[in-house]
């Protein structure tokens, strides 16, 4: 199991209780739940921490806690995990991401991608990764193309998760193998 992973600026590990109060602040700011079904109660966060925590326990890998140190303790997650859901692409392994709003735009989100996929690609020796948005969610898509991850609109789909005519269904499809993220393919 892969506890800890560290960059310049920014270090990966696994959750912590006292990361609760800002994982809640987080998932209740409207900003940063614009492309996700709803905003999250304190209780479906907390469930979402034990969720997150069961996947790490489950698969070796996850959703770990992003830390700036000097800046914040916490300021969300990025990390792999497997999608819960059934769709043409699935079964497969997910990089996501999740900031509080006053980390955007300072390239946090970008070094932690890259270091998760690293790990994925080298120490998990993960073939290929996933990842996906509400069609309109330009910022994630944007930080999808940085990492080299590679949309063909044919793959598009609507989300099972969500009813027919909501905003967010239709969603984009971005992927992206080792050999392309190394260079080497």
């Amino acid at each position: 199991m892969v506890e800890l992973l560290s960059g310049n600026r920014v270090i990966l590990r696994r959750r912590r209780d006292e990361d609760r109060v800002p994982f809640a602040a987080m998932n209740s700011d409207p900003r940063v739940m614009e492309f996700l079904p709803n905003d999250l109660s304190r209780v479906d966060s907390d469930a979402l921490a034990e969720r997150i925590q069961e996947h790490f326990r489950e698969h070796g890998f996850g959703l770990w806690a992003v830390e700036v140190p000097g800046v914040a303790p916490f300021i969300g997650f990025v990390g792999l995990s497997i999608p819960n859901f059934t769709a043409h692409f699935t079964p497969v392994v997910e990089v996501g991401w999740r900031l509080a709003f006053e980390h955007w735009g300072c390239g946090y989100a970008t070094e932690a991608a890259h270091l998760v996929l690293t790990c994925g690609f080298g120490q998990l020796a993960i073939p290929s990764v996933v990842s996906f948005t509400a069609i309109k969610n330009r910022r994630s898509r944007a930080l999808m193309e940085r990492l080299k991850m590679r949309r063909d609109p044919t793959e598009d789909f609507d989300h099972p998760s969500l009813p027919e005519g909501h905003a967010c269904r239709r969603h984009v499809l971005y992927r992206l193998d080792a050999s392309s993220y190394f260079g080497t393919g």
